[in-house]
């Protein structure tokens, strides 16, 4: 690059930190990405191969990261997995990784890629950057040598991380967080010895970085928002939708909310997975989402948000969760109840026999009021109220408190609890409380069709999730997820 080009570029990006600083705001992208995925093999590729591969998902990143910055977006969240794909063993994805420095180096591969050894994927991301202005969030492996020396050394000589990374807009690498929380899946990684808390300082805000399941655990998460202060979280997810409580945009909104954050969310595309769902979360609702379990096709949001949340005129008080539903006595109902299965988690239920009334349903220390009016009530369908409060999770235990209004699949009992995506009844109002044992609590309103309700619906101070104006839609739950981090079961296969 000739001295009058870097003289350009370095002026350009000067005018950019500048106009950022003199906004509140700042124009944010996640790309859903449908994965071109490798062919099913039981023995690696060549590196030659993979790359190939690995560049033609990058190909597709790259016209988003294009379009996203055309469209005047300053940071672009792409998914998990987005670059080489799912379902490997330790052996099999090896060829796709690369050794990825700690950013204290401060390094931009794109114009110094022989720094290092070869990471010609780093350099294009870094390079996509740089052309564009842009922060490009991406997610890849990392390779980590060991020796006989570290008891822990993989029989390899390696360790393998789910990695993510982040480039600034001169392409620079500025962060790099190794996924904690392991799906039960991703044998071809290792779990890191100590949770990584990453942050990076933006001209529009404090940024933190985690990966897909690690959302629903408190470290590193909650110690991002709660300890660090984070304006805005990054979340690169391969996220399968698990209905009721469980579908992406349903908990990443509510999670949004109840910490009281931005959160990026980017999933991958893959309908055979029943992965999809992305979103740009705010602590007042989602200002973009995207939900489409028919096509196979990517998507790009973009949407326009509050780089400082807290100090916004429109942030939500502090919520005390239990503090209503501990103040009044039980209603009608608790008595007139059933367990049923979501999943393998037997909740306690109470039918909703009438178009209005109140109702009360406990189990454990956990106790669920539910005042509701009906608009309609279609003869097909039955809603309850539910409780849950115990550990969830066959191999990982980790401890729910939920309340739930909920429709059943059928006008059956018994099949309270399975998944249902669409609904008739509307509600003229509902207001839904529990005594909930933690202060992380997520709201969630799912309407027919995994679509969300943003602006019909507000959490009180007093902890109550209520309607504002009723539901403009059928509704498929009202729920408020808690989670009790401290209960949680020692984590069986981290070493």
């Amino acid at each position: 690059m000739l001295p009058s080009q870097l003289l350009l570029h370095a002026a350009v990006f000067a005018l950019t930190v500048l106009q950022a600083l003199a906004s509140k705001t700042f124009i944010a992208a996640v790309y859903e990405h449908s994965v071109i995925l490798p062919d099913a093999t039981l023995q690696p590729v060549s590196p030659a191969a993979a790359l190939a591969l690995m560049n033609k998902n990058m190909d597709v990143l790259e016209e988003a990261i294009k379009e996203a910055a055309q469209q005047g977006a300053q940071i672009i969240v792409t998914p998990e997995d987005g670059i080489y794909g799912w379902l490997f063993t330790r052996e099999t994805i090896y060829p796709y990784l690369e050794d990825i420095p700690d950013p204290a180096v401060n390094w931009i591969p794109c114009t110094e890629p022989t720094r290092f050894a070869p990471a010609p994927v780093q350099e294009r991301l870094s390079c996509m950057a740089r052309n564009n202005s842009i922060y490009v969030v991406a997610n890849i492996g990392d390779k980590k040598p060991c020796n006989s020396s570290d008891s822990s050394c993989p029989s390899n000589g390696h360790y393998q991380y789910n990695t993510d990374v982040v480039f600034d807009p001169e392409g620079k690498l500025v962060a790099r967080y190794h996924k904690y929380n392991l799906f039960r899946r991703e044998t071809q990684f290792n779990y890191p010895k100590e949770p990584e808390v990453v942050t990076f300082e933006t001209p529009f805000g404090k940024f933190g970085i985690f990966t897909c399941f690690d959302i629903l655990f408190h470290e590193p998460a909650v110690v991002l928002v709660s300890k660090l202060q984070v304006d805005t979280v990054l979340f690169p997810t391969a996220w399968m939708n698990v209905l009721p409580f469980l579908t992406a945009v349903e908990f990443h909104s509510a999670w949004a909310m109840g910490m009281g954050v931005n959160l990026l969310s980017a999933n991958t595309h893959n309908t055979d997975f029943a992965m999809t769902g992305s979103g740009i979360f705010t602590p007042e609702g989602p200002a973009a989402y995207h939900y489409d379990s028919v096509t196979q096709e990517g998507h790009l949001l973009l949407a326009e948000v509050s780089a400082h949340p807290r100090l916004s005129s429109t942030y939500p008080p502090a919520v005390n969760w239990s503090l209503h539903a501990t103040s009044i006595k039980k209603f009608p109902g608790e008595k007139d109840t059933f367990s049923g299965a979501v999943r393998r988690d037997i909740f306690t239920f109470s039918e909703l026999r009438h178009k209005a009334g109140n109702s009360t349903v406990c189990q454990g220390d956990l106790c669920c009021h539910l005042v509701y009016r009906m608009s309609n009530k279609s003869r097909e369908e039955v809603y309850v109220l539910g409780a849950f409060d115990g550990l969830h999770g066959s191999l990982i235990k980790y401890h729910w408190q939920i309340c739930t209004l909920l429709k059943c699949k059928s006008t059956d009992l018994n099949t309270c609890g399975q998944p249902v995506e669409t609904a008739q009844s509307k509600f003229e109002m509902f207001s839904l409380s529990g005594t909930f044992g933690t202060k992380y609590v997520f709201p969630e309103v799912l309407y027919s069709g995994v679509q969300l309700a943003p602006g019909e619906f507000e959490v009180l101070p007093d902890g109550r999730l209520q309607s504002q104006n009723g539901t403009s839609k059928p509704l498929v739950t009202a729920t408020l997820f808690g989670r009790l981090y401290e209960k949680d079961l020692p984590h069986p296969l981290r070493t």
